[in-house]
């Protein structure tokens, strides 16, 4: 049996933008409660080295969208990267959101077999899409997925397994 490009992508993206959402509301609604600044849980960080919860939450939402116009030819939109507050961060998810909903089946069908022609280290590359998609787009978005997760777990929001996994 063989599984539609479809199915490995926008359901998938549409769910765990969804929990993000939730999570995200969560921390909210927790940074009220404990008098935290907006902006503070937003340019929080598990290590020093790492970049911040604002970031992990753009890199989801920009990864979702290129994938998704890489398969389809569709032209990505450019968002701005310019959130700082928790609220910013739940409208950046909602834009995401609205971009993947805005793909049907039909839009994706055939795409198993395209190759894309991905920038690596400067230089063009041909990709087998389902091998993109499997093996790096979703790999990476949910390694920015996990790391917001993390990041408001780490700062005492209290989240679980189910609302990341919904």
């Amino acid at each position: 049996m063989s599984i539609s490009m479809y199915a490995i992508t926008v359901p998938v993206f549409t769910r765990y933008l969804n929990n993000l959402d939730a999570i995200l509301a969560q921390a909210e609604a927790n940074a009220a409660e404990r008098k935290i600044k907006p902006e503070v849980l937003g340019a929080s960080r598990l290590a020093p080295d790492m970049l911040p919860l604002t970031f992990q939450v753009q890199s989801t939402t920009d990864r979702m969208k290129f994938a998704l116009s890489r398969l389809t030819g569709r032209e990505a939109p450019s968002w701005e990267d310019k959130e700082v507050t928790l609220a910013d961060l739940r409208a950046r998810v909602k834009k995401g959101l609205d971009f993947v909903s805005g793909f049907s089946e039909a839009d994706l069908a055939g795409t198993e077999n395209k190759v894309l022609t991905l920038k690596v280290r400067g230089e063009d590359k041909q990709v087998p899409a389902v091998e993109h998609i499997t093996l790096n787009a979703v790999p990476q978005i949910f390694f920015h997925l996990t790391t917001a997760y993390a990041i408001l777990r780490h700062n005492g929001v209290p989240v679980g397994k189910r609302d990341f996994t919904g």
